[in-house]
This record gives structure tokens, sequence and C-alpha cells, in this order.
């Protein structure tokens, strides 16, 4: 089996699904921009071979490449980066060199564009926010906000990590975000839910049915800490509620969704939400047809005490696993920022957390925005200890 893996050097922690590939057999082909020698040396050892090209931007370099790596290895059976960035990318080279093992360009927009996912959610009878372009205009929105009510939140239509989302509270608020906003084409506006972000995530086979099945847990929202520069706090849950596995499994349906490691967002109402559901209950935010960012996968072996990068090679080598679960525990991340003046020192940190902390990294520049700048990874048994630990790290001086 031929495997072309984009971009398989971002984030650096992808080397592991490329050395899962190797270990099933599987010939890796990586394709990127960065010099071979840079490369990490176990991601070096994974690749079959390797075709640097000097712009991933620039589709005929890329499309050359898969054509070179076709005529020296043979056809080419996958072609993925398990990244959002590149998912457009990885489409249209499926469609170019007819490689049916993912998601091809007629199907690219509702996995990308808010707006397209809507329709899918209605197919699966699946609870979602109510949405109306911003395109339609002010008056129109004027009438959406007669059903909805203040506040509504806008978005745009293609993005993720709730970059350029706000909430709009006031008709003076939103007579304003209409002289303002530029490119008012590209955004979309919903009606508010409060409620907690919680996500289902799954590798799915070529059936669609899951083989792997976490939960996160993802309290405050993103646009808030992406916004206000708080701190990133979430974690790996023990289990899956039923009623958000039931959600989850149906969302991957109504897509059409095969071959993938998902991420699927959900709200857990804080409230009664009329036409919605009521307290506790889940309603869809936006599906990611990708791993969850960050250290999540890492976060995800610690807290099921496994291999989720051997599942997914798995997966994509045989179509099930055999990879065992362990012990089940809560794993959270916790992201400081550089501006803030916290009350306990790093090496504090360090020396009170020393048995539960399985990660300690410097995040870098391109997504500290939405993770921090330094972070602590730990392993618990109880919320009341998860609490705790959250109280300490982020207490300000």
């Amino acid at each position: 089996m031929n495997f072309i893996f984009i971009s398989p050097h971002f984030p650096h922690t992808y080397w592991a699904f490329c050395d899962r590939l190797h270990r099933n057999g599987i010939n890796v082909l990586g394709i990127a921009d960065a010099p071979y020698d840079q490369l990490d040396s176990r991601l070096r050892s994974a690749l079959t071979a390797y075709c640097k090209v000097d712009n991933m931007e620039d589709y005929d370099q890329v499309y050359r490449a898969v054509a070179y790596s076709a005529f020296k290895y043979g056809r080419i059976d996958w072609i993925e980066s398990n990244n959002e960035y590149w998912l457009e990318q990885d489409a249209r080279l499926r469609t170019d060199f007819n490689v049916c093992t993912g998601i091809k360009t007629d199907h690219i927009r509702a996995i990308k564009e808010k707006s397209e996912m809507k329709k899918y959610y209605a197919l699966g009878h699946i609870p979602t926010a109510r949405q109306i372009r911003a395109s339609e205009g002010y008056e129109a929105v004027c009438r959406f906000v007669s059903e909805s009510k203040f506040p509504l939140i806008s978005k745009p239509d293609r993005g993720v990590g709730a970059s350029d989302t706000c909430k709009i509270s006031s008709y003076d608020e939103l007579a304003r975000y209409y002289a303002e906003r530029p490119n008012i084409d590209d955004y979309v506006i919903e009606e508010f839910i409060d409620g907690d972000i919680v996500s289902y995530e799954a590798i799915v086979n070529a059936q669609g049915d899951p083989i792997f099945e976490p939960s996160t847990l993802w309290p405050p929202s993103l646009m808030d800490i992406v916004n206000k520069q708080l701190e990133l706090i979430y974690t790996i849950d023990k289990g899956v509620p039923d009623a958000l596995r039931d959600l989850g499994r149906r969302t991957v349906k109504a897509f059409g969704v095969f071959n993938r490691f998902v991420h699927l967002e959900f709200f857990r109402l804080r409230h009664d939400h009329p036409g919605l559901g009521q307290a506790g209950d889940f309603v869809a935010l936006e599906v990611n047809m990708r791993p969850p960012g960050g250290y999540t996968p890492d976060m995800m072996n610690f807290a099921h005490s496994t291999d989720i990068y051997q599942i997914w090679a798995d997966m994509v080598a045989y179509g099930s696993t055999l990879q065992p679960w362990g012990q089940q525990r809560y794993c959270t991340y916790i992201g400081r920022r550089d501006v803030r003046c916290y009350r306990h020192t790093h090496e504090e940190v360090l020396d009170r957390y020393r048995d539960a902390i399985v990660m300690c990294e410097r995040i870098p520049d391109v997504l500290s925005g939405a993770m921090g700048n330094q972070s602590y990874t730990l392993l618990f048994d109880t919320f009341d200890e998860i609490n705790e630990c959250v109280r300490y790290i982020t207490e300000k001086a």
C-alpha cells in the first residue's frame, strides 16, 4: 500500500502517524516544504521516500510530487494530511489521482463551510443553532433576531479555532457590525447557544463505523479564550455519554464520512433552549474532519492508556484494530500566558505536580493564540483534583 502523507512534519507530533503506518508495512511517501535533514529523525525513519517542494501553496508543485511518487512506487492508495489547513488540497489531489479512500472535491464544502454543514445536520435530524448568511443583509438579520433574540454570534463561513468570531448583543452593535465589517459575504450569523463545548472524537472505518470513540470537555468557549487571551483548559473525559455517542455516530453517517479521524463539536445546554432541547441536551456546533488540534491525540493516549496513532494506522491498513485500552483517567491541559503574572512559578508547578504531569511544553508561536505559551498536561482520577490544580496553576500574582 502506498500512502502519501502531506506535510508530515507539522504538527511535530505527526511523526507518530507515519511511524505506525510504517510499522504496518505501508509505504509512507512524504511531501512537504521542509528540508529533509531538518525533519525529526523518527519521521525520517518512518518515511519510505520524501519529496521536498518549494511552496506547498503551489498546487502544481504538489501535484508533480504526487505524480512522481506514483511513477516510482505505483498506484497511490491514500492521500492525507490530517490537517485542517490542507483538507481542500488533499481532496483535490484525491480527485485528480482518483484516490477513493477519502473525501474528494465534490464533498469538500460540506466539511469546510458552516452554512453547508447545516444541511447535513438536518439530514441526520441533529439539533443545531439557527443560522443566516450575513450577506442577506441588515434587515434580514433583524427579522432573524425577532425569532432567535440577542445575542448573536458572527463567524467566518470558513475557518476554525474561533478566529474572527464575535458576539453581537444589540441592534446598535448589529448596525456597527454591518458598517465596519469588510467582506460581509464571508460570514454567517447564528443564534447564541449558552452551553459548554463537548466534542465527540472517533476514528471511523470504510463503512463509517467507529473503531475508537473518546470525548473531550472544552469549557469555556474558544472564542473567549482567543479574544480575551484566557488560559486554555480542557480535559479528555474517561468515557463518552450515551447521548453524545448517538449524536456523534449519526453526524458521521449524515455527512457520509469514512476512513477518517473526526472531531465533532457540540454544546451541552446549560439551560432549556426552546426549539433545541432541555438543559443537559447536546446541540451540534460544527464538524472538523481531522484529528483534534494541539496535543489532544497524545492526551487521549494518556487518558485511555492506549496508542491512538496505532489505532488510526490499523484503520488504514486493516479497517479495524486490536489495540487495547487500559486504565481510564482524566487528562487535563492547562495553557498559561506569558503576558500574565502568576502567583506560582513554573518551577513550583513542576515540583507540586511532578507525579501528575505527563507533558510540559513551550507552545510554538503559530499555535499560542489558542493554546497559550506554556503548557502543562496532567493525569487525574477525579474532577476535584482537576479543579484544585487549575486554581493553583492559573492563580494570578
